[in-house]
């Protein structure tokens, strides 16, 4: 369901911007619709008061808990059930953060994440990620949102300008904490400056070789990673928000000294964060994250060299919890939390692939 799908419905029963806008708001923050100052029956037209509860009940349909798996970092990854059977991942973050997915399943298949190997089964609306964030805040507080959950959110753009818009208005989310995270789509550069509400960007880049780009991320858009730093040094600039470089640490794969040595090229100086985020391992794939010694040592280089550098790790880890794995698992018929490794002590951060 999208947005425009609730708005035509409060229409049809009567509803004016404002009334839609009061729906809206509550619905998005997870408030009941009796909330505020001005009383509903004073307040909302008659037939939009009688059609409410139905409405409200649908909305709350858009996304049920289907189970929900504490981990030691005091994240919480969610499977959240749709209206359709079908299930993707939601994390609830320290710090009052968020991360949704914006697709079931995934194709750009990178080979290193659980998501990509199922492929795309289909797109989630704009109502549902939004309806994400209400499940959330019915939860917790939420002032932060981050599109890193399942999917690639460049190839359902439509559905997911349209949730960061609500999100960034009526769901009164500020819009640097509302982050796009996408692989390099040239599309994401030509929406998101024309938007209302303007996220800011994490780009996906774990590599700074073309060629070993193409090899990881094999069905994402063939940019050169130098062009893809320059579209969003354009991005951060106009926007006054940095840039997020993701870099999942595959061990012996882009841990290395030419890899260093080429992010120090191409981010020195640049308005931007490298976010190192050591690989969340996958049964059956065989990458590796290197040593949290290693790992840190890699940061520390980066840093120390004019590259704003945080090391951090996909929330989650103790509970076997990355990206794709709660849905891999569910859809085999495990639906117990699993907890098989200590969590590694560093900030914690989404998915985005790994």
């Amino acid at each position: 369901m999208r947005i425009e799908t609730i708005r035509q419905r409060l229409r049809a029963l009567g509803a004016r911007p404002v009334h839609e806008q009061r729906v809206l708001r509550l619905w998005s923050q997870a408030l009941p619709q009796d909330s505020g100052r001005r009383k509903t029956e004073d307040f909302l037209p008659a037939a939009l008061r009688a059609g409410l509860p139905e409405l409200e009940a649908e909305l709350r349909g858009l996304a049920t808990l289907r189970s929900e798996h504490p981990a030691e970092d005091g994240s919480a990854r969610l499977l959240v059930g749709l209206a359709d059977g079908q299930a993707v991942e939601s994390v609830l973050l320290p710090r009052d953060g968020l991360c949704v997915s914006s697709q079931v399943g995934c194709a750009v298949g990178c080979v290193f994440c659980m998501t990509g190997r199922e492929g795309l089964i289909r797109q989630v609306g704009s109502a549902e990620i939004v309806a994400q964030v209400a499940l959330a805040r019915s939860k917790r507080v939420v002032k932060k949102v981050v599109f890193m959950g399942m999917g690639e959110p460049a190839h359902n753009l439509d559905n997911v300008m349209e949730a960061i818009d609500l999100l960034g208005t009526a769901g009164n989310i500020g819009h640097k904490n509302l982050v796009f995270s996408t692989v390099g789509d040239p599309r994401v550069f030509e929406r998101l400056p024309a938007g209302r509400v303007k996220p800011a960007l994490a780009l996906s880049l774990h590599t700074t070789r073309a060629d070993l780009r193409a090899k990881l991320l094999p069905r994402a858009p063939r940019i050169d990673p130098d062009e893809l730093v320059e579209q969003g040094e354009r991005y951060a600039r106009a926007t006054g928000y940095p840039v997020q470089y993701q870099w999942t640490l595959l061990e012996g794969i882009n841990d290395n000294a030419e890899e260093l040595d080429g992010i120090v090229r191409l981010l020195k100086g640049k308005y931007a964060v490298m976010n190192m985020i050591p690989y969340n391992t996958v049964a059956d794939l065989p990458f590796r994250r290197p040593s949290w010694e290693r790992a840190a040592e890699i940061a520390r280089s980066l840093h120390r060299r004019g590259v704003l550098t945080k090391l951090r790790q996909s929330a989650g880890q103790d509970v076997e919890g990355g990206c794709g794995q709660l849905r891999a698992r569910a859809t085999a018929g495990e639906a117990q939390p699993v907890t098989l490794r200590p969590a590694w002590r560093a900030a914690p951060f989404p998915c985005a692939g790994a």
